[in-house]
């Protein structure tokens, strides 16, 4: 393919220095922000899915960091990998390079924007697979709904527990692992040093007149007491998701606010998380984060399209 045909093939020119605003931005679609310093170089987004690539795509990144761009790459909170300083003229045929190996690069504009998880599937603390759940939500998502125009960016996070360490719930929306313990109460001693009360990092166990009881205002499901009771009190529980809605930081930082339910397959996070991918994309003022848009809309309402059988 000659350089002629790479650049009709992304729709652009090969004018170097000055460029106007509408190249700027044709090229940002694709990923390519432009570098501060210079009129013509750009860092360039390689969409991973969910921060994990294999060591061929990594192999093939550094090549094309090596060929296209200043042979850096740098790692963005959304954990996509940027290939550093390309000149304008480098892009079509960085890109196509990438693509011929399998990866793609974006991760702008007012759509679905790469998925974010923690490593909850080996992390000791895990209580969900954040890899299976994060990949769907990336395939269905991100891939599938690519095309989707909605009033602004739309974050997903994947956090495998109340440990929020890739801070979900400051996400439009967040899944945040759960383990609900259901403890039989009739099977407790009333001990003296109970493993359950001094080992709950919310302090929602309290042995009570010689029994445990749980706050369940304090309680969010980390899971930390389940089967550490000698006498079985607590060794059934059920995992599941909590899903938050409306969160964002930057500068008008706020958390978001969890639905009531709490979810018990992945399917099940999936259908609420298009629904409300849907109702932002269908009831959101273009401009809008989604927190205003639930905002505008009052929770309640918003809550109850997306939970609604």
């Amino acid at each position: 393919m000659d350089n002629k045909t790479v650049f009709e093939t992304l729709g652009m020119t090969e004018k170097v220095g000055e460029l106007t605003a509408e190249q700027i931005t044709k090229v940002k679609g694709l990923g390519c922000l432009r570098d501060k310093r210079y009129p013509d170089v750009f860092n360039i987004r390689v969409i991973t899915r969910n921060g994990k690539i294999t060591t061929d795509e990594v192999k093939s990144i550094a090549e094309a960091a090596e060929r296209y761009g200043s042979g850096e790459v740098a790692m963005t909170s959304r954990l996509t990998i940027e290939i550093q300083g390309v000149p304008y003229g480098n892009i079509p045929h960085l890109v196509l390079f990438l693509k011929e190996r399998g990866l793609e690069t974006g991760g702008t504009g007012a759509k679905v924007r790469p998925v974010v998880s923690c490593k909850g599937t080996t992390c000791v603390f895990g209580l969900i697979d954040t890899y299976s759940l994060s990949l769907k939500i990336h395939e269905n998502f991100y891939v599938k709904c690519h095309d989707v125009a909605l009033p602004h960016k739309f974050k997903i996070a994947v956090g495998g527990c109340p440990n929020n360490c890739v801070k979900p719930d400051l996400n439009d929306v967040g899944v945040i692992g759960q383990r609900v313990v259901k403890p039989k109460y009739e099977l407790c001693r009333g001990c003296k040093k109970c493993v359950i009360e001094t080992g709950c990092p919310m302090k929602a166990a309290r042995v009570v007149d010689g029994k445990i009881t749980f706050d369940e205002a304090l309680c969010n499901n980390c899971g930390r007491c389940f089967a550490k009771c000698p006498f079985g009190v607590m060794n059934e529980a059920e995992s599941g998701y909590k899903i938050c809605i409306g969160g964002r930081w930057g500068k008008k930082g706020e958390r978001g606010r969890a639905l009531e339910a709490v979810f018990t397959s992945e399917e099940a996070v999936l259908e609420a998380i298009e629904k409300a991918m849907n109702l932002f994309r269908d009831e959101g003022v273009k401009g809008e984060r989604f927190a205003e848009t639930i905002e505008r809309l009052g929770f309640d309402y918003v809550q109850s399209k997306i939970i609604e059988k």
